[in-house]
């Protein structure tokens, strides 16, 4: 395996990534009522983030003869658990429970992504990490909703979103191990098509993979609307951030990238306040600034660890 490596811009560019990640609420919320299924939805992300990844994997597929089975082993988990459970699990969640709540819930995925980054690759934790770390935590769930009004019910929404976490945060230790071996468009693009993959085999084992599921009437009588907000979608807020995501994690360590993906949460926040004009309190406001500074120091206190020697 190549020496694993790191730059101050490369945190950055998983931030940049993550909050693109966070714009999709603007193109998924109308298109959730036109496709009426989040798998379907999610499916139909995948071929076209497919159909754009293939001119790009294509050429580089014997780029694969040198890449360890290890790797390739990170590579289909970062597929199957990062694109395509993840997405299920986090759909479930939000029928099954209450979606403050599971957005809370889901704020413990950089922790989960630090613990698995620690005892699976030997990440080296600053002595000042913690509280930097547990100060990001909490302005993220502040961010989303947190308070003393928020009442917490242990329900199968809170099961789903912690599995949901954990998929998510391994996949980010996944993306990581895959970035120190493979080049960015490779990766990238195999993820998205194992996500592909996956999809068909979860849509067709519910009996989604026919003509009227995959198409019902509301799509087809808005067509062209739908087609548009699926490209914007799988491209601005889909392939086009998983580029920039896959390069942060290139030169960022596993225990210092979950926590700059919280700035997914910030972007999903700002969407829905301006372009859904939700409401936002002065404390989320606050919230919002102080997950910025937290995770840049969460940043300046790892850059004095010693990066963990490639395996």
């Amino acid at each position: 395996m190549a020496q694993a490596r790191e730059s101050r811009i490369g945190p950055w560019l998983v931030a940049l990534g993550a909050a693109l990640w966070g714009t999709e609420s603007a193109w998924r919320i109308p298109l959730s009522t036109l496709l009426a299924n989040a798998d379907v939805l999610v499916f139909w992300e995948h071929v076209i983030l497919v159909a754009l990844a293939l001119p790009l994997v294509i050429p580089r597929l014997h780029e694969l003869k040198g890449v360890s089975r290890r790797t390739l082993g990170w590579l289909v988990f970062s597929g199957v658990a990062g694109s395509a459970v993840g997405a299920v699990l986090f759909t479930l969640a939000l029928d099954h429970g209450n979606p403050t709540v599971i957005n809370v819930v889901l704020n413990i995925q950089p922790v989960l992504s630090t613990t698995a980054a620690v005892l699976l690759f030997g990440d080296k934790l600053a002595k000042n990490f913690p509280p930097w770390a547990g100060l990001a935590v909490v302005a993220g769930m502040v961010l989303v909703g947190l308070g003393p009004h928020l009442t917490f019910a242990v329900d199968a929404g809170i099961g789903y979103a912690l599995a949901c976490a954990l998929c998510w945060g391994l996949s980010t230790v996944a993306g990581r191990a895959v970035m120190v071996e493979m080049s960015l468009p490779l990766a990238a693009g195999l993820r998205v098509i194992i996500g592909l993959v996956c999809m068909t085999i979860i849509v067709g084992a519910r009996g989604l993979l026919n003509p009227h599921d995959l198409w019902p009437a509301a799509a087809h009588a808005h067509a062209a609307k739908t087609i548009a907000w699926l490209v914007l979608l799988a491209t601005l807020s889909g392939g086009i951030p998983l580029l920039i995501y896959f390069k942060g994690l290139e030169l960022t360590r596993a225990s210092t990238a979950g926590y700059f993906e919280m700035m997914q949460t910030l972007a999903a926040v700002a969407i829905t306040w301006g372009f859904f004009h939700h409401a936002l309190a002065w404390w989320q406001v606050i919230a919002g600034v102080v997950l910025i500074f937290a995770v840049a120091m969460v940043q300046r206190a790892q850059e004095a660890t010693e990066l963990p020697e490639a395996t």
